[in-house]
């Protein structure tokens, strides 16, 4: 029977062996570069994480840039709170006035798209951005409002070599996915909207 320091000593030659292979592993691990991260699928927290990267660049002295496409017109609590208490460090835009089903005018959506896509290449060229949220783009591109070729054209040969961008929103396009560095995809597995239960103040905007 295993007494309570042999399962210490057990434990403690685990985590060993664990530091001794991520010691390793992180070796080579020495590159620096600005990211493609695209946060996608069903699921809730796309934007969330989004805006979470936006206060953890902020806290770094990192300064930032949110062009809000498609649901620009939602008057969100990270849009408020930015604005009110981050204004110099991270510029706001919004680009979109609501979802194509809100709008019904696809011409309108599309040259809102396309202002907030000019908008964006701008702050993703000021090297000064060292971060730019592009915020449920994705939706703009599944829905042919932005040619992905061009978007990932850009984004490949534009954009600054330190400067991350997320784009965020559903069904990223095959194209996006596999010019990104980093691919998230939130999965659904349970939502109050099923139950009939309104997108909630503080959990959803």
């Amino acid at each position: 029977m295993s007494t309570d320091a042999d399962i210490s000593a057990r434990h403690t030659e685990k985590m060993k062996k664990i530091k001794a292979a991520r010691d390793r592993l992180m070796e080579n691990k020495t590159e620096e570069k600005g990211l493609i991260m695209v946060h996608t699928g069903p699921g809730k927290g796309k934007s969330s994480s989004g805006f979470g990267m936006i206060m953890r660049c902020i806290s770094h002295g990192m300064p930032t840039a949110v062009v809000q496409f498609i649901k620009g017109a939602w008057a969100t609590g990270e849009r408020d709170f930015l604005e009110t208490h981050f204004k110099d460090e991270c510029k706001f835009y919004v680009s979109g006035e609501g979802f194509t089903w809100e709008t019904q005018d696809r011409d309108r959506d599309i040259a809102k798209a396309e202002a907030g896509w000019e908008l964006a290449k701008q702050l993703i060229r000021d090297e000064s951005n060292r971060f730019v949220l592009l915020d449920e783009i994705n939706i703009a591109l599944r829905n042919d409002y932005l040619n992905i070729d061009e978007v990932v054209e850009f984004l490949l040969e534009e954009k600054p070599m330190m400067t991350h961008v997320c784009l965020t929103g559903r069904n990223a396009k095959p194209e996006l996915i596999e010019a990104a560095d980093l691919v998230t995809e939130m999965t659904l597995v349970k939502h109050p909207f099923r139950d009939g239960i309104k997108a909630q103040k503080g959990v959803e905007f």
